[in-house]
């Protein structure tokens, strides 16, 4: 393997063959992490004797177990200063430095950004530490070093750190590895939700953000076109977003299945592949519907487009209004909230009909 040039490589860093303790450390949520399981992908398959352990946030463990072929064990990440809301007590955070010290990693590959904070984080996990650096600062002096590229998806931004460790890897298709126990929780719940139904939709109106959500009444337009044509409309999200899928129902003429809170993200993934299309903010499943395939029509608002679209641009669909604020990172915007005004759902009904073929099918809902 023969690094990047552009890497700026301490002068006693060990050969990359040579590391059998690696940390992959990203302590983000899902759709983040999605993104991720390219980079993680070509990691294992040029250190297959490696111990890998996925560092991420405490939820991420289930994703851990989901590719394990990738990584071999996890180790939960506290809520920590200058990267997360609702920092962890300080004996919390010394508790993860020391369970860090003691898997005495060799390696730890930092997968946050330009690394201004998370280049300190992953120095005090293991001695050599491989990834970003900020353009405007010094490249670090214990192991190898990228100048941060802004531009681009954030799936080949992941991958960009491990080509440039000279790794190989097989490309940026995303995977969601759908268990046993995935498809039958999606059975259960589609047993009660389709009768008389011909094939559903999934409308997902939550996101983290506030600011990254489409209004309720705008998802509400698009499911009842749906619904009119004899697609039964599933409402997913988690069980803090029950506000946001009542919302939704409420403004619908059609009556909706609602599903929100009563799903694990691997059900809620299993739905999502069944689906003749997911309507959906440019959030977590957005990545999801990328991995398995699943037609999408994705409204991202205040979100960097570039960065976060799915990259198969046939399947997926993504609506979007340019605003010079974009992106945005407040919970509530402070402007009037243009990006999202900025998209019709008359916009997202013509993406939708596009896709699934019904404008020319006569209210059919075939594909």
């Amino acid at each position: 393997m023969t690094p990047n040039p552009q890497l700026r490589q301490a002068s006693d860093t060990p050969s990359f063959r040579s590391f059998k303790h690696v940390a992959f450390f990203r302590a983000l949520y899902l759709g983040d992490m999605l993104c991720a399981i390219p980079a993680a992908r070509a990691l294992r398959r040029s250190l297959p004797e490696a111990h890998i352990t996925l560092v991420g946030m405490p939820w991420a463990s289930s994703l851990a177990e989901r590719y394990a072929d990738y990584f071999d064990a996890f180790l939960a990440f506290p809520n920590h200063p200058g990267l997360h809301e609702d920092p962890a007590p300080p004996d919390a955070i010394d508790a993860f430095y020391s369970a860090a010290r003691a898997s005495d990693f060799d390696l730890v590959l930092q997968m946050h950004g330009d690394g201004r904070l998370s280049n300190g984080i992953a120095s005090r996990m293991g001695k050599t530490v491989a990834g970003y650096h900020p353009q405007d600062l010094p490249a670090p002096a214990n192991g190898w070093y990228l100048p941060y590229r802004n531009p681009g998806s954030e799936v080949e931004r992941l991958l960009h750190v491990v080509r440039a460790l000279g790794v190989p890897d097989d490309g940026p298709e995303l995977e969601f590895r759908l268990t046993a126990e995935d498809v039958q929780e999606a059975r259960d719940l589609l047993d009660e939700a389709l009768t008389g139904a011909n094939g559903y939709v999934c409308v997902h109106p939550g996101a983290k953000l506030q600011s990254r959500r489409w209004a309720p009444e705008r998802f509400a337009a698009v499911a009842d076109a749906l619904a009119s044509r004899g697609l039964r409309v599933l409402l997913t999200g988690s069980e803090s977003e029950r506000y946001l899928t009542r919302a939704v129902a409420g403004a619908m003429h059609f009556a909706p299945v609602d599903l929100a809170g009563r799903t694990t993200f691997g059900g809620l993934a299993a739905l999502i592949a069944g689906a003749r299309l997911l309507v959906a903010n440019d959030t977590g499943v957005s990545h999801v519907a990328a991995a398995l395939a699943v037609r999408s029509v994705i409204i991202a608002s205040g979100s960097d487009v570039e960065r976060w679209a799915p990259a198969n641009r046939v399947l997926h669909r993504v609506l979007w209004h340019d605003v010079e604020c974009r992106p945005c990172a407040y919970d509530q915007c402070p402007v009037g909230h243009t990006c999202a005004l900025g998209v019709t759902p008359g916009q997202a009904i013509e993406a939708a009909e596009a896709h699934l073929g019904l404008e020319t099918e006569a209210g059919s809902a075939a594909v």
